[in-house]
C-alpha cells in the first residue's frame, strides 16, 4: 500500500470514541438519604434515656430469660422436626392414586391452614374440656388403659401439637411443590430399573427436591422461632413470656422487650447462615460454580477484585482438548 492508500485510509478511518460512564444521581441522593436516616436512629438509639441500655445489659443473661430461650429454641426443633415429617407424609398422600389418601390429605391441609394458629393453640390446651380423659380399647366396648386429658397433654404438649401440626400443613405443600418440580421422566427411568414406589421417592425424586425444598423451609424454621412467642397465650414460660413476667415486676417494659429482641436477631441470624450453606450444598449439582461463602467475600474485600474464571465447553467428540 502506497503513502497516498494510507493517507486515505487513516482519513476515513472514525475518531476514538472517549467512552463517558453514565451518571447515577439518583442513586447518590438515596444513598445521601439512607445516610441521614441512620445517623438520626443511631443516635435516638443512644442519647434516648428511654431505652436504658444499662438495664438491658443486666438482664440479657437473665436466667429466666436464658432459660426461656433455651424452651423457644426446643419447641422450634420440636415442632419443625413434626412439621418436616408431617409435611412429607402429607405430600406423599396428596399426591397419591388413592383417593381417600389423597382426600384425607386435602382435608387436613385445608383445616389447619384455615385456622389461625393461635387459635389452633389455645384449643389443644382446652382439648381436656372435650375429652376429659383419654383412652385405649375396643370401640364402645371395654377399656385397656385410659388417663386424664390434662395429664397427658401438659401446657409444653399443647404448644408442641398447635405449632406441629400447623407447620405439618404448611410443609405438605412445599414438599408437594419440590416433589412435582423432578421431570416426570426421572420417575419413569428408576421403575424401569425395577426400583419401587419408596426406593424413586427416596432415592430419586427427593434428593432433587431438596434444592427447591430448603429455602421455603429455612423461612418457615425462622418464622417458627418467632412463632413460639404465641404459646405465652396459653402462659409456657418461652422467651417472651419471660419478658413479660420481668418487667410486670420491675416496670422495664422497653428494655425488656428490646433484651427479648436481641435473642431473636441472634439466632434468626444464626439460622440464616446455616440456612446460606445448607442451600449452598444442595446447589452442587446445578451449579457450574457455587457462590462465596461470607468468610470468602470478607477475604476477598481485602484482597482486592478477583479476577473472573474463564469458563469453557467440551464439544461433543472433542474431549481431547477442542473447547469453544
Amino acid at each position: 500500500m502506497n503513502s497516498l492508500d494510507k493517507g486515505h485510509a487513516e482519513k476515513g478511518r472514525p475518531e476514538t470514541i472517549k467512552a463517558v460512564p453514565v451518571r447515577h444521581p439518583g442513586r447518590w441522593a438515596g444513598a445521601a438519604v439512607i445516610a441521614v436516616l441512620a445517623a438520626m436512629l443511631v443516635s435516638a438509639l443512644f442519647t434516648n434515656p428511654a431505652f436504658k441500655w444499662d438495664i438491658v445489659g443486666k438482664y440479657l443473661f437473665h436466667d429466666s430469660i436464658v432459660h426461656g430461650m433455651l424452651v423457644t429454641l426446643e419447641l422450634t426443633a420440636l415442632s419443625m422436626l413434626m412439621g418436616v415429617v408431617g409435611g412429607i407424609i402429607l405430600a406423599v398422600m396428596r399426591l397419591s392414586a388413592n383417593p381417600l389418601l389423597s382426600a384425607t390429605a386435602w382435608v387436613y391441609i385445608w383445616v389447619f391452614r384455615g385456622t389461625p394458629v393461635l387459635v389452633q393453640l389455645v384449643f389443644w390446651n382446652f382439648l381436656g374440656l372435650i375429652w376429659a380423659k383419654l383412652s385405649i380399647g375396643v370401640p364402645w366396648g371395654p377399656e385397656f388403659w385410659s388417663e386424664s386429658t390434662n395429664v397427658l397433654i401438659p401446657t409444653f404438649v399443647a404448644a408442641l401439637l398447635g405449632l406441629g401440626l400447623n407447620e405439618a400443613a404448611y410443609m405438605a405443600e412445599i414438599v408437594r411443590g419440590g416433589i412435582q418440580s423432578v421431570d416426570l421422566g426421572q420417575t419413569e427411568a428408576s421403575h424401569a430399573l425395577g426400583m419401587s414406589q419408596f426406593q424413586t421417592m427416596r432415592r430419586i425424586v427427593l434428593p432433587q427436591a431438596m434444592r427447591v425444598i430448603i429455602p421455603p423451609t429455612g423461612n418457615e424454621t425462622i418464622s417458627m422461632l418467632k412463632t413460639t412467642s404465641l404459646v405465652s397465650v396459653i402462659s409456657l414460660e418461652e422467651i417472651f413470656r419471660a419478658g413479660q413476667v420481668i418487667y410486670s415486676r420491675n416496670y422495664q417494659n422497653i428494655p425488656i422487650l428490646i433484651v427479648v429482641s436481641l435473642w431473636y436477631l441472634f439466632f434468626t441470624s444464626v439460622l440464616t447462615i446455616g440456612q446460606y450453606y445448607i442451600e449452598r450444598h444442595y446447589a452442587r449439582g446445578s451449579n457450574r460454580t457455587l457462590p462465596p461463602t461470607p468468610l470468602q467475600r470478607v477475604r476477598g474485600l481485602f484482597r482486592g477484585k478477583p479476577t473472573p474464571k474463564k469458563t469453557t465447553d467440551v464439544v461433543p467428540g472433542l474431549e481431547g482438548g477442542g473447547h469453544v
